[in-house]
């Protein structure tokens, strides 16, 4: 018997994007998502999962899990064309007796059993459940149903090992989503098969061991299995119902950050969890699955918290490691990162990993990056287990679904700036008036919210994170949540100081000199160097001065940023770089002859030369957020 989540996820296509997101999604389209295939051959018309001779591992699905949800909430139907092959092919291709996918496993991968692996095939069944709930494909549920009955076969003599191993939830996520369709007994006991075979992340992260920089590989500090890893307790809840599952969760979030937390909201792995040094690196495809993770577990638990995360990781981490144009991206991205070269750099990755490109350091995230965005807008709302309706996040988006228990359908359109600015107007379009509950999450920051219906102030109470209103609503009822954004210091490591605003996260731009350093059709690979000067600090009675100006289609561009923050600084002396990366912070900077400097700060996900974390000049203010 499931224990029921806190929220159901709407389906694809039930919510679409709008404003600045849409623009966002519209730029990845016209660059690496919607012309990969045609100038990689790693996901190209060679692809194991197509049929060739190429790629048959992890490369083609990855792609496809980001694809196909771009291509429905865009409704391009020239994308939508390109993820069909995908689903095609892999429906034509199941055999008698379920099994499906490529007849075998060819990847540059050398960390794999070639003969025999699950961990691919979790990926392509998440593209299915997409498919599925985007088209209503018949053909989906008894495919999946003939798969897992093969697998319930097989799997104790074909256990999951290594990455299958570390990312069973991924599976036991179809698992749970086919039981809920289907009833199928036979589906709970192999989700125990299936559990029980997987890492123990739930020990792991309630009894955190990794408490410094991992100087050696090992599977359970990956730092993509991590970011996988923190949705199985979760999934193991929706199971067993066992509250430690919860516990495991949140103190797990808490040793990341506390060991190895960033200032972007992610933790470091360049490969490997890496300590709280702002020039280590994260990888993006560790973002883009933790992102996954925050809404699987919002979904799960109903706790504000996660949205919190989501956010924060979505809207300076990701956008952050990718061209403002999608036609190149990093492997690594640094909090401090004045410099993206082909140097040596203190991390297990090649000295390329910090470029802007195709594939730098390896191709892994090229193939993962795409599912960030798409999945974030499949998951901005969802609904409570009465059929109220749940804002998990404010970006722009407009939701068509049913609402109350007469399934009375809705339209609910979001609109505004948010996260560059702080109101956030939703319109509400009912059949015919209808009773149940609006959850409005109410971030963590924000000290106080104010929430107007028709112009009027409603009275609420915040419990989990969210502010659940019951009324009878009406078509054509107009809220509008403010979500007042303070200037906050946030005390780091060797007392180094971040700013944060909202969800958003402030650095110094530094002007950015692109060098190409491979040329291909479209997607070239860069080299970024410093074309301003880098070693700032920030003066520890600084104000803040809040600059906000015209949205445009692509606010993560250090020049048309949105919002910006003015503070003041100084060069300082002795700030030094280390191993081709900006040394740490000094404790007691030398400012001795600088001038006092006024800084123009810009959202993180917006430069991708900066400096996020600054030593801080004089002495440390009482009132620092720690």
């Amino acid at each position: 018997m499931l224990h029921n989540p806190a929220f159901n996820s709407l389906p694809l296509r039930a919510i679409k994007p709008a404003g600045w997101l849409k623009s966002q999604l519209e730029i990845q389209a016209s660059g690496f998502t919607g012309h990969l295939e045609e100038q990689w051959k790693d996901v190209g018309d060679e692809n194991g999962w197509l049929g060739g001779q190429g790629e048959s591992w992890e490369r083609g699905p990855y792609y496809v899990d980001g694809l196909l949800p771009l291509a429905y909430l865009l409704e391009d139907e020239s994308l939508i064309a390109k993820a069909n092959r995908w689903v095609e092919w892999s429906l034509a291709s199941q055999q008698e007796n379920g099994m499906f996918g490529p007849a075998r496993i060819t990847s540059v991968n050398q960390d794999i059993d070639k003969e025999q692996d699950w961990w691919h095939y979790m990926i392509m069944l998440k593209v299915m459940m997409q498919h599925e709930e985007a088209t209503g494909d018949e053909r989906i549920i008894p495919f999946l149903t003939k798969f897992f009955t093969y697998v319930h076969s097989v799997i104790e003599e074909q256990p999951l090992r290594g990455w299958a191993q570390t990312r069973g939830a991924e599976m036991l996520l179809c698992m749970v989503w086919l039981y809920r369709r289907t009833k199928q007994p036979f589906l709970l006991e192999l989700a125990d098969i299936v559990a029980g075979q997987t890492t123990d992340w739930s020990d792991i992260f309630h009894d955190f061991p990794f408490w410094r920089k991992v100087e050696e590989w090992d599977w359970t500090t990956h730092v993509v299995n991590v970011a996988m890893g923190i949705k199985t307790p979760g999934l193991l809840y929706e199971l067993n119902g066992n509250p430690v599952e919860r516990e495991s969760v949140h103190r797990g979030i808490d040793s990341l950050m506390t060991y190895h937390g960033q200032a972007h909201g992610m933790f470091s792995g360049d490969e490997w969890l890496s300590g709280t040094h702002p020039s280590q690196g994260v990888e993006l495809c560790a973002v883009v699955e933790y992102m996954f993770s925050m809404e699987q577990l919002t979904r799960i638990f109903g706790d504000g918290r996660f949205g919190d995360i989501l956010e924060k990781v979505a809207f300076n981490a990701l956008p952050a490691a990718i061209s403002p144009d999608w036609t190149s991206h990093q492997y690594d991205q640094q909090v401090n990162q004045m410099i993206c070269n082909v140097a040596p750099r203190s991390w297990s990755n090649s000295p390329d990993a910090n470029v802007f490109g195709l594939e730098p350091n390896f191709g892994c995230c090229t193939a993962n990056m795409h599912q960030g965005w798409p999945k974030l807008t499949s998951h901005l709302w969802m609904k409570d287990q009465e059929d109220g309706l749940v804002a998990v996040s404010y970006a722009p988006c407009t939701v068509r679904t049913t609402v109350g228990r007469q399934g009375v359908p809705a339209v609910v359109e979001v609109s505004g700036e948010y996260p560059f600015k702080d109101r956030v107007q939703i319109k509400l379009s009912l059949e015919h008036a209808e009773s149940f509950a609006l959850s409005l999450r109410i971030p963590a920051w924000c000290d106080d919210p104010v929430i107007t219906l028709n112009g009027l102030e409603l009275p609420f109470q915040v419990e989990s994170g969210y502010a659940r209103i019951v009324q009878n609503w009406q078509n054509g009822d107009r809220l509008e949540i403010h979500l007042p954004m303070e200037v906050k210091t946030v005390s780091r490591s060797m007392y180094a100081t971040s700013i944060e605003r909202g969800p958003l996260v402030y650095v110094l731009p530094v002007k950015e000199n692109w060098q190409m350093i491979r040329q291909r059709d479209m997607f070239h690979d860069w080299e970024v160097y410093p074309a301003s000067p880098w070693k700032y600090g920030l003066v520890a009675d600084t104000s803040f001065e809040v600059l906000e100006q015209d949205m445009v289609s692509q606010p993560f561009l250090a020049k048309d940023a949105p919002v910006r923050v003015k503070v003041k600084g100084q060069l300082i002396r002795d700030w030094k770089m280390e191993g081709n990366n900006a040394g740490n912070p000094p404790l007691h900077p030398n400012t001795d002859g600088q001038p006092m400097t006024e800084l123009e700060l810009v959202p993180y996900g917006s430069a991708r030369l900066r400096i996020g974390e600054f030593p801080l000049i004089g002495e440390r203010k009482k009132g620092d957020k720690k």
